[in-house]
């Protein structure tokens, strides 16, 4: 992953001067998704590029060791070999930017790819995800366990009630006790933004969030109503350069949460590449959570390589 962001002290000034112009971020996100996207071979470059980027994800209750280790085994080869080598692609490395799962999956998870020599990232949510609404000793907890487990990515989920009643200070103190627990793990603070209420709100809690020394800004759980929407990706990746602007450290953004088509993937790589440029555009600075996007994209290049769409036993399942 990029280099750590070590956060800042919490500027309150700063926080209470943002106010977000609602029409205008509603007009970028339509240009953005007016836009033509690319075509044939470019198209098929963009997608092993959003493959790249993907934050290959189980968040179930009935999640097992063995579709653990599938979805892993799948990670680290998200594409059919014959297909990569139809496009020259089979020895450049392409795998997902990291599996996530729940903590206490993580050790499932680090074995399936020790086994396999890969050094694939294993992401863990925490803190009381989807909700957050456990005692701070107990989210601590939780964090230090998935770490010592091998989890080197922690999503952490704030504390909703915190930003929705503007109490930054406190805010910013958990996430900063979060970022402590985390020790040498990269760590990806989740918003939640269907349960923010306003663009403004949600800015504000993106900059406390990058203040606090998140690496990475996340939309949402998947688990909300609302999950990641262009309008609001607008929002945060503007805080995000702002933040950038002003400090000279480069946070990562991360949409998750209903992220299901190819064509969709195409967008979300758009909007980065117009809004923070090509440096965004590498899985150390951006990433898709998803679950189901990646048989979609696999589909799409096979259509890309044979010219017909693949039936749906002809792929594996991730």
């Amino acid at each position: 992953m990029s280099a750590r962001n070590p956060g800042m002290k919490l500027d309150l000034e700063w926080v209470s001067k943002v106010r977000v112009n609602t029409q205008a971020v509603l007009k970028r996100a339509q240009q953005i998704q007016g836009q033509k996207l690319p075509k044939k071979q470019w198209q098929a470059a963009w997608l092993l590029k959003a493959v790249t980027c993907i934050d290959l994800t189980t968040l179930a209750g009935d999640d097992t060791p063995s579709n653990v280790h599938r979805l892993c085994l799948k990670a680290i080869q998200p594409v059919r070999h014959d297909l990569l080598k139809e496009m020259d692609m089979h020895d450049k490395g392409v795998t997902t930017g990291a599996v996530c799962v729940y903590p206490s999956r993580v050790a499932d998870a680090v074995k399936t790819l020790k086994a396999a020599n890969s050094s694939l990232p294993v992401a863990s949510v925490a803190t009381g995800f989807p909700a957050g609404q456990t005692p701070l000793e107990t989210r601590l907890q939780e964090v230090r366990l998935a770490v010592a487990d091998g989890a080197t990515e922690i999503d952490i989920v704030i504390n909703r009630t915190l930003a929705i009643t503007g109490q930054w200070e406190a805010m910013y103190d958990e996430i900063r006790q979060f970022r402590e627990a985390c020790g040498d793990a990269h760590m990806k603070t989740i918003l939640a933004i269907g349960e923010l209420g306003t663009f403004t709100n949600v800015y504000k809690a993106s900059l406390v969030s990058m203040m606090a020394g998140s690496d990475f800004i996340k939309t949402s759980t998947g688990k909300e109503s609302v999950n990641a929407t262009y309008p609001v990706a607008i929002v945060m990746v503007r805080a995000i350069r702002d933040y950038f602007l002003c400090t000279g450290h480069k946070v990562g953004f991360k949409p998750a949460g209903g992220i299901r088509t190819a064509q969709e993937s195409l967008v979300w790589l758009t909007l980065i590449k117009e809004e923070l440029g090509n440096d965004w555009l590498s899985p150390l600075l951006f990433r898709l959570g998803a679950s189901s996007l990646l048989a979609d994209i696999e589909r799409q290049i096979y259509h890309h390589v044979t010219g017909r769409y693949a039936a749906y036993h002809e792929l594996p399942m991730a």
